[in-house]
Protein backbone atom coordinates (compact mmCIF):
# COMPACT_ATOMS: atom_id res chain seq x y z
CA UNK A 1 0.00 0.00 0.00
CA UNK A 2 1.55 3.45 -1.06
CA UNK A 3 1.76 5.98 1.37
CA UNK A 4 -0.35 8.83 2.61
CA UNK A 5 0.75 11.84 1.05
CA UNK A 6 0.85 14.63 3.72
CA UNK A 7 0.79 18.37 3.20
CA UNK A 8 1.80 20.43 5.80
CA UNK A 9 0.26 23.95 6.26
CA UNK A 10 2.52 26.40 8.39
CA UNK A 11 2.55 30.58 9.24
CA UNK A 12 5.53 30.89 10.99
CA UNK A 13 8.59 28.79 12.96
CA UNK A 14 7.70 25.45 11.79
CA UNK A 15 8.63 23.41 15.39
CA UNK A 16 5.53 21.29 15.10
CA UNK A 17 6.63 20.66 11.50
CA UNK A 18 10.37 19.81 12.62
CA UNK A 19 8.99 17.18 15.49
CA UNK A 20 7.08 15.77 11.84
CA UNK A 21 9.80 15.55 9.70
CA UNK A 22 12.02 14.17 12.60
CA UNK A 23 9.20 11.37 12.82
CA UNK A 24 9.13 10.54 9.40
CA UNK A 25 12.49 10.16 9.39
CA UNK A 26 12.95 7.96 12.35
CA UNK A 27 10.53 5.77 11.03
CA UNK A 28 7.27 6.86 13.09
CA UNK A 29 5.11 7.87 10.38
CA UNK A 30 5.11 4.26 8.17
CA UNK A 31 1.85 5.10 6.79
CA UNK A 32 2.77 8.54 5.95
CA UNK A 33 5.02 11.05 4.08
CA UNK A 34 5.31 14.33 3.90
CA UNK A 35 5.47 16.09 0.60
CA UNK A 36 4.36 19.18 0.87
CA UNK A 37 4.72 22.75 3.14
CA UNK A 38 2.31 25.49 2.26
CA UNK A 39 2.85 28.89 4.08
CA UNK A 40 1.10 31.76 3.88
CA UNK A 41 4.10 33.96 4.51
CA UNK A 42 6.95 34.10 2.63
CA UNK A 43 9.06 34.74 6.07
CA UNK A 44 8.17 31.58 7.89
CA UNK A 45 10.68 29.68 8.99
CA UNK A 46 9.04 26.55 8.09
CA UNK A 47 9.88 27.14 4.17
CA UNK A 48 13.34 26.72 5.37
CA UNK A 49 13.05 23.69 7.47
CA UNK A 50 11.15 22.12 4.47
CA UNK A 51 14.11 23.29 2.52
CA UNK A 52 16.66 21.88 4.26
CA UNK A 53 14.41 18.12 3.98
CA UNK A 54 14.37 18.50 0.26
CA UNK A 55 10.14 18.77 0.59
CA UNK A 56 8.66 20.84 -2.01
CA UNK A 57 7.47 24.33 -0.67
CA UNK A 58 4.85 26.79 -1.56
CA UNK A 59 3.47 30.41 -0.16
CA UNK A 60 0.56 32.07 -0.76
CA UNK A 61 1.37 35.08 0.78
CA UNK A 62 -1.77 36.66 3.44
CA UNK A 63 -0.84 39.85 2.68
CA UNK A 64 -1.20 39.53 -0.92
CA UNK A 65 -3.94 37.33 -1.32
CA UNK A 66 -7.15 37.45 -0.30
CA UNK A 67 -8.05 34.96 1.67
CA UNK A 68 -11.12 33.13 -1.14
CA UNK A 69 -8.33 33.87 -3.55
CA UNK A 70 -5.82 32.05 -1.02
CA UNK A 71 -7.68 29.03 0.04
CA UNK A 72 -8.90 28.45 -3.83
CA UNK A 73 -5.03 27.96 -4.72
CA UNK A 74 -3.96 25.85 -1.62
CA UNK A 75 -6.73 23.23 -2.27
CA UNK A 76 -5.98 23.16 -6.54
CA UNK A 77 -2.36 22.62 -5.33
CA UNK A 78 -3.57 20.35 -2.74
CA UNK A 79 -5.31 18.19 -5.38
CA UNK A 80 -2.64 18.66 -8.05
CA UNK A 81 -0.11 16.82 -5.54
CA UNK A 82 -2.67 13.86 -4.59
CA UNK A 83 -2.68 15.20 -1.29
CA UNK A 84 -4.47 12.61 1.48
CA UNK A 85 -4.18 14.45 4.55
CA UNK A 86 -3.23 18.07 5.56
CA UNK A 87 -1.89 18.88 9.07
CA UNK A 88 -2.03 22.93 9.88
CA UNK A 89 0.97 23.37 12.01
CA UNK A 90 0.78 26.29 13.49
CA UNK A 91 -1.30 27.72 10.67
CA UNK A 92 -2.81 31.23 11.65
CA UNK A 93 -5.64 31.72 9.24
CA UNK A 94 -8.95 29.73 10.38
CA UNK A 95 -10.11 27.49 6.94
CA UNK A 96 -13.71 28.17 5.67
CA UNK A 97 -16.09 26.04 5.57
CA UNK A 98 -15.85 25.39 1.71
CA UNK A 99 -12.47 24.73 1.71
CA UNK A 100 -13.15 22.12 5.13
CA UNK A 101 -15.64 20.73 2.85
CA UNK A 102 -13.64 19.77 0.31
CA UNK A 103 -11.54 17.55 2.69
CA UNK A 104 -13.54 15.58 5.02
CA UNK A 105 -11.72 13.51 7.58
CA UNK A 106 -8.93 14.79 5.81
CA UNK A 107 -8.00 17.89 7.92
CA UNK A 108 -6.21 17.77 11.18
CA UNK A 109 -5.04 20.48 13.83
CA UNK A 110 -2.60 20.38 16.49
CA UNK A 111 -3.83 22.94 19.14
CA UNK A 112 -1.95 24.04 22.38
CA UNK A 113 -4.57 23.15 25.59
CA UNK A 114 -6.54 20.74 26.47
CA UNK A 115 -9.92 21.09 24.10
CA UNK A 116 -12.57 22.47 25.26
CA UNK A 117 -10.96 24.31 27.64
CA UNK A 118 -8.87 27.87 25.66
CA UNK A 119 -10.19 27.35 22.33
CA UNK A 120 -11.58 29.19 19.75
CA UNK A 121 -11.35 32.22 18.02
CA UNK A 122 -8.75 33.79 19.17
CA UNK A 123 -6.99 31.50 20.73
CA UNK A 124 -3.94 30.52 19.43
CA UNK A 125 -0.17 30.57 20.32
CA UNK A 126 0.90 32.20 23.67
CA UNK A 127 -2.04 33.79 23.78
CA UNK A 128 -3.63 30.64 25.17
CA UNK A 129 -0.77 30.18 27.82
CA UNK A 130 -1.81 33.38 28.89
CA UNK A 131 -4.94 32.37 28.99
CA UNK A 132 -4.17 29.42 31.28
CA UNK A 133 -2.09 31.53 33.65
CA UNK A 134 -4.42 33.66 34.16
CA UNK A 135 -7.43 31.39 35.02
CA UNK A 136 -4.76 29.61 37.36
CA UNK A 137 -5.19 26.38 36.11
CA UNK A 138 -2.58 23.31 37.80
CA UNK A 139 -2.73 21.46 34.58
CA UNK A 140 -2.54 22.23 30.72
CA UNK A 141 -1.73 20.25 27.39
CA UNK A 142 -1.98 19.76 24.14
CA UNK A 143 -4.75 18.74 21.52
CA UNK A 144 -4.82 17.03 17.65
CA UNK A 145 -7.95 17.19 16.87
CA UNK A 146 -10.08 16.62 13.33
CA UNK A 147 -11.00 20.29 11.49
CA UNK A 148 -14.19 21.12 11.03
CA UNK A 149 -16.18 23.78 10.23
CA UNK A 150 -16.18 24.90 13.65
CA UNK A 151 -13.10 26.35 15.24
CA UNK A 152 -11.16 23.90 16.98
CA UNK A 153 -14.41 22.01 17.45
CA UNK A 154 -13.95 18.88 15.74
CA UNK A 155 -13.50 15.47 16.85
CA UNK A 156 -10.56 14.90 19.27
CA UNK A 157 -7.68 12.54 18.30
CA UNK A 158 -5.13 12.69 21.08
CA UNK A 159 -4.52 15.03 24.23
CA UNK A 160 -1.75 15.08 26.85
CA UNK A 161 -1.65 16.57 29.95
CA UNK A 162 1.36 19.15 30.82
CA UNK A 163 1.54 20.33 34.64
CA UNK A 164 1.87 24.41 35.12
CA UNK A 165 4.49 24.88 37.19
CA UNK A 166 4.99 27.74 40.10
CA UNK A 167 6.41 30.90 38.32
CA UNK A 168 5.55 29.71 34.79
CA UNK A 169 5.50 32.56 32.14
CA UNK A 170 3.46 32.50 28.88
CA UNK A 171 7.03 31.42 27.47
CA UNK A 172 8.28 28.77 29.69
CA UNK A 173 4.89 27.06 29.76
CA UNK A 174 4.27 27.19 25.88
CA UNK A 175 8.38 25.64 25.66
CA UNK A 176 7.15 22.84 28.10
CA UNK A 177 4.01 21.98 26.34
CA UNK A 178 5.63 21.44 23.58
CA UNK A 179 8.52 19.80 24.49
CA UNK A 180 5.79 17.53 26.92
CA UNK A 181 2.89 17.04 24.59
CA UNK A 182 3.01 18.87 21.15
CA UNK A 183 5.88 16.99 19.19
CA UNK A 184 5.05 13.75 21.35
CA UNK A 185 1.23 13.43 20.45
CA UNK A 186 1.10 15.01 17.01
CA UNK A 187 3.47 12.67 14.92
CA UNK A 188 1.54 9.36 17.21
CA UNK A 189 -2.01 11.04 15.38
CA UNK A 190 -0.53 11.84 12.55
CA UNK A 191 0.26 8.04 11.63
CA UNK A 192 -2.88 6.95 13.40
CA UNK A 193 -4.81 8.93 10.58
CA UNK A 194 -3.26 8.18 7.78
CA UNK A 195 -3.22 4.08 9.01
CA UNK A 196 -7.42 4.94 9.22
CA UNK A 197 -6.84 6.48 6.03
CA UNK A 198 -5.33 3.72 4.76
CA UNK A 199 -7.75 0.76 5.73
CA UNK A 200 -10.84 3.30 4.54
Amino acid sequence: MKKIRIAVLCSGGGTNLQALLNAGEAGLIPDGEIVLVVADSPSAHALVRAERQGVKRAVFDKKKLPRAEREEKIAALLKEEGIGLVVLAGFMTVLSASFVRKFPGRIVNIHPALIPSFCGMGMYGLHVHEAVLARGVKVTGATVHYVTEECDGGPIIAQRAVEVREGDTPETLQKRVMREAEWVIFPEAVEQVCKKLKGD
